[in-house]
């Protein structure tokens, strides 16, 4: 059995005559009889009733007749598909992310990959650095959004895009927008509000990530702290960022989070830019370079179109 014994079965079902199924088929009808015998029997059972005057379908061939239909017509998309796949036009992207991400490039970046790629079907995996790197070398997804650096025993194996850096900024109770107990002109979930010194919140708690989920991120943290000659006293640990200015939100604490994070509407946390210069964070693209699909590579290709520098921080690496 084959296509061309499928589509004979349809003309001859739609027209319940050989005659004038031949003629549409454009071919005599001694052949066209002996493919319907032969798809008959490579089935198992008769399609058709014949008697001199008309052609009708038995039951099996009025019961089969709608899924040859649908096979003959995914069969006839297949180019179309064959070639949208080709252009990475079709498909499906796995991608993970920083849950930082979610608060800055990520809806962004989405945005404009949907508008250029509305049928690739996206799979998304919200993972620490850590996790994600993990998830690439064992192929669970194609591309991560996550922060530096690249382990240095995968360098040879992955690849990195930096797309955005962005200062840290200080997530503070509400009420406690000025060390000595002043006046907080933002007290709900909005900011960044007016910048602060951190030597004036040394003495506060530290809601922090264990340092194996991101070690450069944890390690310029606490080099802000070094840099003013502090030691931060860490009171709560978590790993999801949301799960930190949560935390803060009930007191436990403060925290140094990236810019982004001032769109998380938390009520009860106020976020205040820092005084002392401060380190930047880069959050960027990782992926295995040995296997760059046509729909991975579109997806590279809107990274790179919206790669931007947020005012005082630079994509220099």
């Amino acid at each position: 059995m084959d296509l061309r014994q499928f589509r004979y079965f349809v003309a001859v079902a739609e027209e319940r005559h050989f005659g004038r199924a031949a003629q549409r088929l454009s071919m005599t009808q001694p052949p066209l009889s002996q493919q319907i015998r032969a798809l008959e029997a490579s089935l198992g059972a008769p399609l058709f009733v014949r008697t001199n005057r008309s052609v009708e379908l038995t039951a099996v061939g009025r019961q089969l007749l709608p899924e040859v239909r649908r096979i003959l017509a995914d069969a006839d998309a297949l180019p179309a598909l064959a070639q949208g796949l080709a252009h990475g036009e079709v498909g499906t992207l796995s991608l993970g992310f920083v849950s930082t991400a979610d608060y800055g490039i990520l809806p962004p970046l989405l945005r404009q990959f949907g508008e250029r790629y509305p049928r690739v079907r996206l799979q998304l995996l919200e993972a620490t650095s850590d996790v994600q790197v993990e998830a690439l070398m064992d192929g669970r997804i194609d591309a991560g959004l996550f922060i530096p650096p690249v382990p240095a025993r995968y360098a040879n194996e992955l690849s990195y895009l930096p797309i955005i850096r962005e200062p840290l900024m200080l997530a503070l109770p509400a009420g406690r927008g000025s060390a000595q107990g002043g006046a907080d002109t933002d007290t709900s979930h909005s900011g960044p509000g007016a910048p602060v010194s951190l030597a004036d919140f040394a003495d506060e708690p530290l809601v922090i990530f264990p340092r194996r989920v991101a070690p450069a991120f944890y390690d310029i943290i606490m080099g802000c702290y070094a840099a003013l000659g502090l030691t931060p006293r860490v009171g709560q640990e978590a790993i999801q960022m949301q799960t930190i200015v949560s935390l803060v939100s009930a007191g436990m604490g403060v925290a140094l989070v990236p810019q982004s994070l001032c769109h998380l509407r938390r009520t009860g946390v106020t976020y205040r830019a820092l005084r002392e210069t401060s380190a930047l964070i880069e959050t960027g693209l990782l992926w295995r370079t040995a296997e760059v699909t046509p729909v991975l590579e579109g997806f590279l290709e809107t990274a790179r179109g919206v790669a931007h520098t947020p005012p005082g921080a630079t994509l220099e690496t």
